[in-house]
Formats: C-alpha cells, sequence, structure tokens
C-alpha cells in the first residue's frame, strides 16, 4: 500500500493568498502593528503556530495561549466573513475526484497535513464541498514545524506503507520531504507543478 499525503492552500484550493492576507489582518487585529516579514520563505517554520511564534520574538512580545487562540478566532471569523462575501474556496481543478478515488482504493491511504490551524482548514474544504470525514488531517495544531505535522498524518493513517508521497505547493514542503526521505509532487506556479488533478494517474 502507497501514502499519498496533500497540503491544503494552494494544493488542493485556490486559497493560499487569501489565506495569508487574512492571517495577517488576524495577527494585526490582536497585537497592533507588529512587525510582519514580507514573505512566508523568510519564517523558519511555515505554520501559522510556527509563524505565530516568530511574530513574537521579532516583535520583542511574550506569547500566551489566550493570545494565540484570539488570534486564531479571528483569523476563522475573517474567512468566514470571506467565504460569505465572496462565496467558497475554488478547488484545485480535479482535486475533490482525486482524493475520492484515493479514499476508495485499496491500494492508498491518503491524508492531509497542512501548515494552517485545523478550524481554518476544515472551514475552507467545507466551504469548497470536500468530504473529509474519512482523510486524516493533521495541521498547526499538532505541531509548529512543517516536518512533524507530516509525521502526525502519516501517523494517523496507520499500517505500513511501501512509499509515502506528499503532494505541495511551497518551497517549505519539497525541503521537508527530502528531509523525510518522502516523495514530492510539487503542484502550482511557484514550483513549476501540476496545475489541476484532471490527468493525474494513481500509481496503482
Amino acid at each position: 500500500m502507497d501514502a499519498i499525503i496533500f497540503d491544503i492552500d494552494g494544493t488542493l484550493l485556490h486559497s493560499a493568498t487569501v489565506d495569508d492576507a487574512l492571517y495577517r489582518q488576524a495577527v494585526r487585529e490582536v497585537l497592533g502593528d507588529v512587525r510582519l516579514r514580507t514573505t512566508l520563505h523568510e519564517y523558519d517554520y511555515v505554520s501559522d503556530t510556527g509563524v505565530l511564534r516568530q511574530v513574537f520574538e521579532d516583535n520583542g512580545l511574550t506569547a500566551s495561549s489566550d493570545t494565540e487562540e484570539a488570534i486564531r478566532s479571528s483569523f476563522v471569523n475573517l474567512l468566514e466573513a470571506h467565504v460569505n462575501a465572496h462565496g467558497p474556496f475554488e478547488e484545485i481543478a480535479g482535486a475533490r475526484a482525486m482524493l475520492e478515488a484515493l479514499v476508495e482504493s485499496p491500494a492508498h491511504g491518503v491524508a492531509m497535513a497542512t501548515g494552517g490551524w485545523r478550524q481554518s482548514a476544515e472551514l475552507k474544504l467545507r466551504s469548497a464541498g470536500f468530504d473529509f470525514s474519512r482523510i486524516p488531517l493533521a495541521t498547526a495544531n499538532d505541531h509548529f514545524e512543517r516536518t512533524a505535522i507530516m509525521e502526525v498524518a502519516l501517523e494517523r493513517l496507520g499500517g505500513r506503507f511501501e512509499s509515502i508521497t506528499y503532494y505541495g505547493d511551497g518551497p517549505w514542503d519539497r525541503d521537508a520531504c527530502a528531509r523525510l526521505g518522502w516523495e514530492f509532487v510539487a503542484v502550482g506556479s511557484h514550483l513549476d507543478g501540476l496545475e489541476h488533478f484532471l490527468d493525474v494517474t494513481l500509481c496503482r
């Protein structure tokens, strides 16, 4: 059996740009006019929890669970408002069908591993019509570091796998796969990857 694990933003959903903008807005709504690095590439840990840790460090602030929860709540509220105003997030073409096929395939185990928080990830997936009830999901609620989140997803799949493949859109995804020794499939223009899943053939 082969394990197939997916990132979400920019990989299954056209959501990366909106997600980044609203995350920044939520941070500033709670913390004020703090300094944020220009791009995600500049942070050591590209996850909602990891970035937030470094935002606190960069601005000489003391982190607390209450403050993190306030930022997470603000972020989810902003995402809900965005969906109400602009409609659901759109899937990368063919993503839902591919996931459905993998779930039904006896030769594959499928999971998701995202640097986003669970509440926001589930909101975006639901808005786009994904049924993820049978798909293990690991998020920034589980860990701040990308490779650890990916390992949690694999652990939740259970069983033994002949191969592990991760689909992602960011260089941090590619680098995490290199550290873990997993196969990596690039999605999206940033890494000259797949533009859609309409003609993707499953390994078995």
